[in-house]
């Protein structure tokens, strides 16, 4: 009896399976209701910055008939974001290096575009972001997982190494970490290049770090973040606005070629090339008007601090084990039972929308974003306890 291999377009469609499920599903159902508290994804729940909207504003206003033209990388973004990543990291970096693509989403897809060929390998943490997979089949890639283990989802540079074969192309990193809010510690990062350097030896081929980092902004107890670019020179970094500026759906990042790659001339020129493949991934031209403005504005850090603060005590006091996030939008919850789509659905019920851990790779855990108002939290309470006691577990 012969079998026939999957198409590229059902191993994209089942990389994406358990996020489309949950936006089909009996939680998101509840997503318009009046009352409900919605922790389920990293969408604002209150009015965007003022400082945000002035910025465009500003912008909207023709200065020439090409204001609204076709815009590529635009020499101002690009020096924008390389005096923000000098400043950040140390390193010199040129605004050549820096491209600019509507989304941390397509800095992903620009970069596994511009490393990956067909059949290599690209080793990525799980827990992951739901699109990781999706993104390294869709370049020709190969996935292959590496386990973080809750609660502590610690950085092991040892199993990431062992994952390493003579296919292997890139490694893909996220720090902060979603969803689990580690923000990896600079000993951590100089142990990943050492044991990277180690096996790109071994196999005879250089390994690329790609580096996502849309939440290295938001960090919390006066932590410092620190880019894998600082330790190890074939990092690639991916960035999004969306989530320090709390405006996901105004599509604007950049994926950056490091001063330190050997190469990175040409490593430039097909990144430009992968930005029209994939589909002319460049931003739009107001939000790159607006960059010099948009690049000096965050969210506010320290309340978001709070409301984690708030709402982790109040579900430990209620009998929940969960996650301390270092930053990031997001705690982790156990479930009281095993199956975290049906205590969802008991939530969803109490007027409170979470995240199922299956939906992203930790099963009998969930997500909670920290987006959500103080106002959501506060009147989330009584429903994580009803749900609780619904589930059969001890009170807290």
């Amino acid at each position: 009896m012969t079998t026939t291999a999957p198409t590229t377009m059902t191993m994209l469609r089942d990389s994406i399976v358990p996020f489309l499920g949950f936006f089909n599903g009996r939680i998101w159902a509840r997503n318009a209701d009046p009352g409900v508290a919605n922790f389920a994804v990293g969408n604002p729940q209150e009015m965007p910055l003022a400082g945000y909207v002035e910025a465009l504003r500003a912008q909207i206003e023709p200065l020439s008939p090409d204001w609204f033209a076709y815009k590529l990388n635009e020499p101002k973004s690009q020096a924008t974001v390389a005096r923000s990543l000098t400043a950040r990291t140390g390193l010199d970096w040129e605004p050549l290096d820096v491209a600019m693509t509507n989304g941390g989403f397509a800095a992903i897809a620009v970069a596994m575009r511009a490393i990956v060929e067909p059949g290599d390998e690209v080793v990525f943490l799980s827990p992951p972001w739901f699109f990781y997979e999706l993104l390294i089949r869709a370049a020709g890639g190969v996935p292959v997982r590496v386990t973080q283990a809750p609660p502590r989802f610690d950085l092991d540079p040892s199993a990431i190494a062992a994952a390493i074969t003579p296919r292997t192309r890139a490694v893909l990193f996220n720090s902060p970490h979603n969803p689990s809010g580690r923000v990896y510690p600079l000993a951590d990062l100089r142990a990943l290049a050492t044991r990277l350097d180690e096996a790109a030896t071994r196999i005879g081929r250089r390994i690329y770090l790609v580096s996502d980092e849309p939440y290295n902004r938001i960090v919390f107890d006066g932590r410092d973040f620190h880019s894998p670019a600082e330790v190890y020179p074939d990092t690639i970094t991916t960035y999004s606005y969306g989530k320090t500026l709390l405006a996901p759906g105004m599509r604007i990042g950049y994926v950056t070629v490091p001063p330190t790659m050997s190469d990175r001339e040409a490593f430039r020129e097909r990144v430009m090339i992968a930005q029209f493949a994939g589909g002319f991934q460049f931003p739009n031209a107001l939000l790159q008007h607006a960059i010099e403005d948009l690049e000096k504005l965050s969210i506010d850090v320290g309340a978001l601090e709070h409301r984690r603060d708030r709402l982790v005590g109040a579900l430990r006091g209620l009998g929940y084990e969960t996650t301390m996030p270092e930053g990031t939008f997001y705690v982790m919850a156990k479930s009281p039972i095993d199956d975290d789509v049906a205590f969802g659905e008991l939530l969803a019920e109490e007027n409170v929308l979470i995240l199922p851990g299956t939906v992203v790779e930790v099963p009998g855990w969930f997500r909670i974003s920290l987006t959500a108002s103080d106002a959501m939290v506060e009147a989330s309470l009584a429903g994580f306890e009803r749900a609780r006691a619904r589930a059969g577990a001890a009170p807290g």
